[in-house]
């Protein structure tokens, strides 16, 4: 404003020879609006008259970038010291002045309002109904007899490796176990979207996944009994799947250590110009973990090409959705990311299908990332060391088990289409369990690895503690052996 130009003008001028008159004209700028905009230290710098040409040599850059705003606002009305920052608009939507404002501030209001939550439930999008029907309006996957079958056939032959090797557990023969029970349209809906040469970061339940890439069961009783044919030589716990020729990183048990761990994979995708993304799968307690959050953030400002796809099964552990969190799911969080996001019904391989393959699309063509949450239920333990019964009662499970199972659905789908034999689902059954307990049998029949395997693949050269270590070792193990520990008569 003029008033503004000229009192600083004069202010500037006389200040020196005439302290009076420049405190008068100071007194005039400090009634107008923009004189108020100015941060204080320009605020200073303008009633001491600026900064003399012997002391400018010895001024810090942060004291020289001050001073340099103050003289813009004096010659330029306050313009060019704020350039780059957008104006803002009134509640009635009017332009309101050039002053500096915060770039997340749309609209200002009078009314003083705290937003508790969104207005509206975020949308669940759903293409078969619980009959296995596609729904009026639904997008048709446009997937074929033999995809769709193939599909179908992994559902299944998961379902029985999880009860195959749930109860080898139950009987001394793993360590422990963890079943996919009533996830497994997730598994096979989201995977069947993507490409071999996609990334995949698994959590700890998404064995189908992997089979679906052609992982075989031999490979997950290997290691699951933890012998020479595991990849992980051993080191892992059962379940803790990886495999490179599959894209599939190693599962780690910390929760939640694999979405940073994405975000900068797909980083790294993007730099190398690559035609494919990163799909980082988490369940709905991985959310509250603050890993969370960061990778969020992370891929949102780095634009990484990764999908980010949380199985809200209802249960972290023993922990309900219910005293979780209390907002509307985790597909709201991506939102407040500023991530493109949706929110699918997880029972349903169409639904989960269709938006994996758009959001891959979204991911690879715009490299951005994107979040799906996918709305399921655990049918099963969290794993062989929880006892869901003593948090939940059967009735619940029965009746996912008998209205919502992910698997029936996909059946009744097949049967509709005409693309089901008769008796196909129990030969399909009894192949699968052939093969899982022939896998088990021959992975307990192979040898363990070797002690030097616990000090090797850190370090490219052994450091002189791991060495020292591997001797005191052995040593121990020559003075007890087998008698002492009869493992090692199983080992390479």
């Amino acid at each position: 404003p003029p008033i503004l130009q000229q009192a600083s003008n004069k202010a500037m001028q006389t200040l020196r020879s005439a302290l009076p008159t420049a405190s008068a004209a100071l007194s005039r700028a400090k009634r107008s609006a923009p004189w108020r905009l100015l941060p204080p230290a320009a605020q200073r710098v303008l009633q001491r008259g600026g900064v003399g040409e012997r002391n400018r040599r010895h001024e810090l850059p942060q004291a020289r970038a001050t001073r340099a705003q103050a003289a813009a606002a004096t010659k330029g009305g306050l313009g060019p010291a704020l350039h780059g920052h957008r104006c803002f608009a009134s509640a009635a939507g009017e332009h309101s002045g050039g002053g500096a404002q915060h770039p997340n501030i749309g609209t200002f209001s009078s009314d003083l309002d705290f937003v508790g939550k969104f207005q509206e439930p975020f949308v669940t999008y759903r293409v078969l109904d619980d009959d296995g029907n596609i729904i009026s309006g639904a997008t048709d996957p446009n997937v074929d007899r033999e995809q769709a079958a193939r599909m179908f056939e992994t559902m299944v032959r998961l379902n029985v490796m999880d009860s195959i090797l749930y109860e080898a557990q139950r009987q001394g023969r793993l360590s422990f176990y963890m079943t996919n029970y009533g996830e497994e349209a997730t598994h096979m809906g989201s995977a069947a979207a993507l490409t071999p040469d996609d990334v995949v970061f698994g959590q700890y339940r998404e064995a189908g996944v992997l089979l679906w890439r052609g992982f075989s069961m031999q490979e997950a009783c290997d290691q699951c009994v933890a012998n020479e044919g595991s990849s992980d030589k051993g080191r892992m716990m059962p379940v803790h799947y990886g495999s490179a020729r599959h894209n599939f990183h190693t599962i780690s048990s910390p929760l939640a250590t694999q979405l940073p761990q994405a975000a900068g994979a797909a980083y790294a995708l993007k730099m190398q110009g690559k035609d494919a993304c990163v799909v980082c799968y988490f369940g709905d307690g991985a959310a509250s973990e603050g890993d969370f959050h960061g990778a969020l953030n992370f891929a949102s400002t780095l634009e990484c090409p990764v999908v980010f796809f949380c199985r809200n099964n209802g249960y972290a552990i023993s922990t309900p959705i219910s005293e979780q969190y209390k907002g509307d799911g985790i597909a709201v969080r991506g939102v407040s990311y500023n991530i493109k996001t949706a929110r699918c019904d997880g029972n349903d391989v169409w639904a989960v299908y269709n938006v994996m393959k758009e959001a891959r699309r979204i991911a690879v063509t715009d490299k951005v990332p994107v979040l799906v949450e996918a709305m399921t239920y655990r049918g099963g333990h969290h794993s062989t060391s929880d006892d869901a019964t003593r948090y939940r009662g059967s009735q619940e499970v029965s009746v996912w088990a008998n209205t919502n199972n992910p698997i029936a659905r996909m059946k009744m789908f097949l049967d509709r289409k005409g693309w089901l034999e008769e008796g196909a689902e129990e030969k399909i059954r009894e192949d699968a369990r052939k093969e899982v307990l022939d896998a088990l049998i021959a992975a307990e029949g192979k040898k363990k690895h070797g002690t030097d395997e616990v000090f090797t693949d850190v370090y490219d050269t052994m450091p002189k503690h791991l060495l020292e270590q591997q001797e005191e070792m052995k040593r121990h193990l020559r003075e007890f052996g087998e008698e002492e520990y009869p493992i090692l008569k199983e080992m390479m």
